[in-house]
């Protein structure tokens, strides 16, 4: 459902652009976007890559306001991965840095747009600020019944899925030890371990900057996704590009394996 018309949304479309096709009623529920390409959009113009980083936090922006105005119900967005670790240790460092301060800086704008902000990831590795940051937004917002913003952050699909199966593990051996029934083991005993549980999987999986790869993201929940990539860097990346993104959605036919 559309939260505002749409040429408020989008107000100013580029030519061969119009917004007047995007169904409302086909709108994904739940978008996943892989924020790719800070680094080259910064050394194209000869900047360090935290001011790539930087100079994506507008995108986010963009992307968050535009997403719950046209009625996205989930946003995810990968902001920073397992594998991410193995950077610089200054790029690394001005990251959760900047987590932190853009956090702080945007959790009363998101809470006046009724949006709700979770993180899923190994939250408890990061360091202390950018936890309090993270938690401040989540108890602040925990309420509101607009979109959710899911924020994966020291995230790994694999380690997700580990996680998982040790917790399956851990209960079967309580339930064997307590005399109980070892609880079966299936998709909807691993799904209720994820930390994306309760959640819709995503509807269309975004990644820009062109670049054909998962990268270790939602690696069960995007099992029948549909994949959009842009070759726009991440910095670059506007609501026009996000309508792109949603207007070749709609154009798909989803069969989930079934022949139609």
């Amino acid at each position: 459902m559309l939260h505002k018309p749409l040429d408020i949304i989008f107000p100013d479309p580029p030519a061969g652009l119009d917004p007047r096709t995007l169904d409302p009623a086909r709108v994904p529920e739940h978008v996943a976007v892989i924020m790719d390409g800070n680094g080259r959009w910064a050394k194209k113009r000869a900047l360090n890559r935290l001011n790539g980083h930087k100079a994506g936090i507008e995108a986010v922006r963009e992307t968050i306001r535009c997403a719950s105005d046209v009625g996205v119900r989930y946003l995810t967005i990968y902001s920073f991965s397992t594998e991410n670790w193995k950077r610089p240790t200054d790029e690394v460092d001005g990251l959760m840095n900047l987590f932190a301060k853009t956090m702080l800086a945007e959790v009363d704008g998101l809470d006046e747009e009724n949006v709700r902000v979770m993180t899923i990831g190994r939250v408890d590795a990061l360091p202390e600020k950018t936890r309090d940051a993270f938690a401040r937004a989540w108890d602040q917002t925990k309420g509101n019944t607009g979109m959710t913003l899911v924020v994966a952050v020291n995230y790994g699909g694999r380690n997700e899925l580990v996680d998982a199966a040790q917790a399956l593990v851990d209960e079967a051996i309580a339930a064997s030890a307590a005399g109980m029934t070892v609880p079966r083991v299936d998709a909807a005993a691993i799904e209720r371990h994820l930390t994306t549980a309760g959640i819709p999987d995503p509807d269309l999986l975004i990644r820009t900057s062109g670049e054909m790869r998962i990268s270790n993201f939602l690696l069960w929940q995007i099992a029948y996704a549909e994949f959009v990539v842009s070759d726009v860097l991440w910095p670059d990346f506007d609501r026009y590009e996000f309508l792109r993104a949603l207007l070749e959605y709609q154009g798909r036919n989803r069969r989930f394996g079934a022949v139609q």
